[in-house]
């Protein structure tokens, strides 16, 4: 091959891997713009959400791990191979991490702890990530603290 025909194959495949990167960067911030928009119309409150109807079993989840403090279920919107989130019974006034108090270590311990006995389950022996998005900012939408278990694919860093 002559060098200007590699020189022009080397640029579509530039071309290709660049468009490529649009779609993907498209596709993602699509529904990264939708998880935005559900944490900012997302009202902070002690009140009832779909947590407590799965916790109730009045709406189907695919439980993965139950014991008396505990429920972990599958995610809906899974953002890796395995993507579970695990949530406290008793919601207790826990709405999110900045509103934990000494009292709420115990429940907050178990939940690390229970993602670990998950994630083992899981068969994550390479590794997994835990994430507990707080408030607006970190696009939190569901107001009953929940702990994301993330594993099946290796992660990147910085998140977010």
């Amino acid at each position: 091959m002559n060098p200007s025909n590699k020189s022009r194959n080397q640029s579509r495949v530039g071309d290709i891997n660049s468009r490529l990167g649009v779609i993907a960067s498209h596709l993602s911030s699509a529904h990264m713009a939708s998880e935005k928009e559900a944490a900012v119309v997302a009202t902070p409150s002690d009140s009832p959400t779909i947590f407590d109807k799965i916790i109730n079993k009045e709406i189907p989840a695919t439980i993965v791990y139950e014991d008396d403090k505990v429920l972990a279920f599958r995610d809906i919107a899974p953002q890796a191979p395995t993507h579970i989130l695990l949530i406290p019974k008793v919601k207790d006034g826990l709405t999110g991490l900045s509103k934990a108090e000494e009292r709420h270590s115990v429940i907050l311990g178990h939940l690390l702890y229970t993602a670990k006995l998950v994630a083992k389950q899981e068969g994550l022996e390479d590794g997994f990530r835990i994430v507990i998005n707080d408030g607006p900012s970190a696009c939190q939408s569901v107001y009953h603290i929940h702990v994301h278990l993330l594993g099946g694919r290796q992660m990147n860093w910085p998140p977010g």
